[in-house]
C-alpha cells in the first residue's frame, strides 16, 4: 500500500461540491486519511473565477500510472474535458503530488509534481495535513517550503471537516 498526496482544485460550477464529489469518488479506490481545509486562490492564466483548493492524503494499492488513469476518469465523470486552454477554467483538477518517496518521470506522469513547490495553494494545504512530508530529492519538508512562500491571493474558505468525506468514512469503519 502506498501513501499518496493529491491536490484538488475547482473553479467552475459548484466548486466545493465538485471537490466533495472527487473525494467521494476517490473512496472507491483508496482510503482517505486526511483532507486539508478548503482554500480559495487566484488563478493563473486567463481571467477566470477563483479556484477552491485542497490536498488529501490517501492510501491505495494502485501503482502510480493506473492511479493517474483513474484520476483522469474521475475528472471526466465530474465534467472535465481534456484539450482545453492551459491553466484554463475547469470543474475539477486532480494532481498526484507525492507517491510515497518515489521519483517518477515518464511521458504520462511526473512525481513529485514539478510545480507543487512553487504554489502556495498546494503547499499550504499540504503542510497543514503533512508538515513533515519531504521532497524525495531535495529533502525539504512541506512545512519549510510553505513557511517561506508568499501566500498572497490565498485564503481559507472552510476549516478541516468541510469535505464531510473523511468523517463519513470513519463512521463506516466504526
Amino acid at each position: 500500500m502506498a501513501t499518496v498526496y493529491l491536490a484538488l482544485g475547482s473553479n467552475l460550477g459548484d466548486r466545493s461540491e465538485n471537490l466533495r464529489m472527487a473525494l467521494r469518488g476517490l473512496t472507491r479506490m483508496a482510503r482517505i486519511d486526511a483532507v486539508s481545509s478548503l482554500h480559495r486562490s487566484v488563478p493563473e492564466g486567463p481571467p477566470q473565477p477563483d479556484y477552491y483548493n485542497a490536498v488529501c492524503r490517501l492510501v491505495t494499492g494502485l501503482e502510480p500510472e493506473p492511479l493517474l488513469r483513474l484520476l483522469q476518469a474521475l475528472e471526466h465523470e465530474i465534467g472535465r474535458r481534456r484539450g482545453g486552454e492551459r491553466h484554463g477554467p475547469r470543474p475539477i483538477d486532480l494532481d498526484i503530488l507525492l507517491y510515497d518517496d518515489q521519483v517518477i518521470d515518464s511521458e504520462a506522469l511526473s512525481v513529485p509534481h514539478p510545480r507543487m513547490w512553487e504554489r502556495a495553494f498546494v503547499m499550504r494545504p499540504l503542510a497543514e495535513i503533512a508538515p513533515e512530508a519531504r521532497h524525495p530529492e531535495s529533502g525539504k519538508t512541506a512545512r519549510e517550503v510553505s513557511a517561506a512562500m508568499d501566500a498572497g491571493g490565498l485564503s481559507v474558505m472552510a476549516e478541516r471537516g468541510w469535505d464531510r468525506v473523511v468523517a463519513a468514512a470513519q463512521d463506516v469503519r466504526l
